[in-house]
């Protein structure tokens, strides 16, 4: 079922295909309408300015061409009124009652309401963490596990195929260096001075001795203590709500021929070449800043022959845009992997992006945190989601721009107020529940065999209407933009305009006031609110509880 504005960006594209057709306009119909809500309410409640638009083609004045076709759309079902503003925006007023049919269409979709088509068909690889399997998870790794996973729930409602992977580093010299750190701690001897340092190296050591009593050589510590950790990263995830559909192992490469592979494709693209006794991809050609090594002159690949090679096998699994999550000390990937991605034939600007996050600080007390009590170093997500719980980790990491360094006020998210975003939005979503739950007692029908959509005529309604009508234009911006931060900040907003809405239209009768069908609409527009509030905190995997 299409939106109301979707309807009538339709509507008006026949008014509009209808002027060319009668001559009215000259030059050719635009594919689509875009409309927009405009901030002052008064200026109604779509606008467009698609006369400016056709204005240099059609050699007329934009206001000429509102003109033209004011009178179509005012014909339009549901439009009562046709502005022309300005230099030739058309401003329109729909009937109450057509605005209210939206109640309609969210309490019909449900979950399905602001998911759309956008992306449909497109294949997106998105891989948003990659670690070393050599410790616990930490606080950099903690941005891109919330955000990675909701960007992941955002383009695939906007219709792409997702598969989400993480990428482990377990190759090289640091998973020695870990096989030995562990080695040490369970023999009893000092830890290499470059080795891996805290209490969790003591507890791997503790369980690797206690499944096999018999383990010696830094080798078998290092593949037993490789399988510990990492199996310990994937629970934290999936207790972050955070899922994978791969774990992309990077000693996999090597092992089945991929990396030769890569090179052999990429010297067919004629971009191989050798110097001084290493092999080299000619990345300058493409706006890399110099040429990179692929395979040194002692016979050793480097780190950028894994990530040749583990792009080049992405898009020979077939997905068509291959999205990389990095941390803030990665800037110098994205020229090299753009112009890796040229060199094996891409379209740089297209099947490859490459987002930067910044750091996150997180504050406890007036003070920033930076030791971590089990790993020694850095804050880990599990203890960050110790202090604070999931739901409020998740939304705070996600509602700010990842290429944006952010604070995290521990004591502001364990407070239950307005000054706590994830708290404000879950509170609007309980509150809703409470009511629709009164109603029911009351035997108020939400549903929409009761619902009159004529019965919603106040300016607060119509507000709240409005605000749920951008649902779906936000979620498709935020696919479009990769900027899942956009939802949380709709839900804020939201849960403001229905807390207007809520003090200013009385849901429940007062005292002995007879139910009449104004209390099943304003029950029923609740129940869209509920509705889309759980919608968006779902894409940002954060619970919608009923009662708080």
């Amino acid at each position: 079922m299409p939106s109301l504005a979707d309807q009538l960006s339709a509507d008006i594209q026949v008014a509009v295909a209808a002027a060319f057709s009668q001559g009215l306009i000259e030059g050719s119909a635009p594919e689509s309408i875009t409309l927009e809500r405009p901030k002052n309410r008064d200026h109604g409640d779509y606008a467009t300015s698609i006369a400016l638009q056709l204005a240099k083609a059609a050699g007329k004045n934009p206001r000429e061409i509102a003109s033209i076709l004011q009178g179509a759309i005012a014909a339009i079902a549901g439009v009562t009124k046709v502005d022309i503003a300005g230099p030739g925006f058309i401003n329109i007023t729909l009937d109450r009652a057509s605005q209210a049919e939206l109640v309609r269409t969210i309490l019909t979709n449900r979950y399905e309401y602001g998911r759309g088509a956008a992306l449909a068909g497109v294949k997106i690889n998105l891989e948003f963490i990659s670690a070393n399997p050599t410790g616990p998870l930490h606080l950099g790794h903690t941005r891109w596990a919330a955000v990675g996973d909701s960007l992941g729930r955002v383009l695939s409602a906007a219709g792409a195929q997702v598969t989400r992977e993480f990428y482990i580093n377990d190759r090289g010299r640091q998973m020695d260096l870990f096989g030995q750190s562990v080695q040490a701690s369970a023999q009893g001897k000092p830890i290499p001075e470059d080795g891996y340092q805290g209490d969790y190296i003591t507890d791997l050591a503790k369980e690797v001795l206690a499944e096999n009593p018999a383990i010696s050589t830094s080798e078998e510590f290092r593949e037993a203590a490789y399988k510990v950790q990492l199996s310990q990263q994937q629970k934290v995830l999936e207790t972050f709500h955070t899922k994978f559909d791969i774990w992309f192992s990077e000693r996999s490469l090597h092992e089945s021929g991929a990396v030769e592979h890569a090179v052999e494709k990429l010297r067919k693209q004629g971009h191989v070449f050798e110097l001084d006794g290493a092999v080299w991809l000619r990345t300058t050609d493409f706006g890399d800043d110099k040429d990179r090594v692929i395979l040194k002159e002692d016979g050793d690949l480097t780190y950028f022959a894994s990530d040749t090679a583990y792009y080049i096998n992405k898009r020979e699994r077939g997905f068509d845009i291959c999205i990389y999550m990095l941390g803030a000390d990665h800037h110098g990937y994205i020229h090299r992997l753009k112009a890796t991605a040229a060199c094996a034939g891409d379209d740089a600007n297209y099947n490859v992006e490459i987002m930067i996050g910044q750091l996150v600080k997180i504050m406890e007390g007036g003070q920033e945190l930076k030791l971590s009590k089990r790993a020694g170093t850095i804050i880990t997500l599990e203890e960050l989601v110790e202090k604070v719980g999931v739901d409020a980790a998740r939304y705070t990491l996600i509602r700010y721009p990842v290429d944006t360094p952010m604070v995290m006020d521990i004591d502001v998210l364990r407070r239950n107020t307005n000054e706590n975003p994830v708290y404000y939005v879950q509170y609007a979503h309980a509150r809703i529940a409470g009511v629709l739950r009164n109603t029911a007692e009351l035997g108020i029908k939400s549903d929409l065999a009761a619902f009159d959509p004529s019965q919603l005529s106040h300016d607060r309604e119509n507000e709240l209407l409005g605000a749920l009508a951008e649902y779906p234009r936000v979620v498709a911006s935020a696919a479009e933009f990769r900027e899942p931060h956009r939802v949380a900040r709709y839900l804020e907003e939201l849960a403001g305009v229905y807390h207007g809405f809520y003090a200013d239209c009385r849901v429940l009768p007062l005292g002995d006031e007879t139910i009449a069908p104004i209390h099943s609409a304003r029950a029923a527009l609740s129940a869209a609110t509920m509705q889309v509030i759980a919608n968006g905190l779902d894409l940002l995997g954060v619970s919608a509880p009923e009662r708080m």
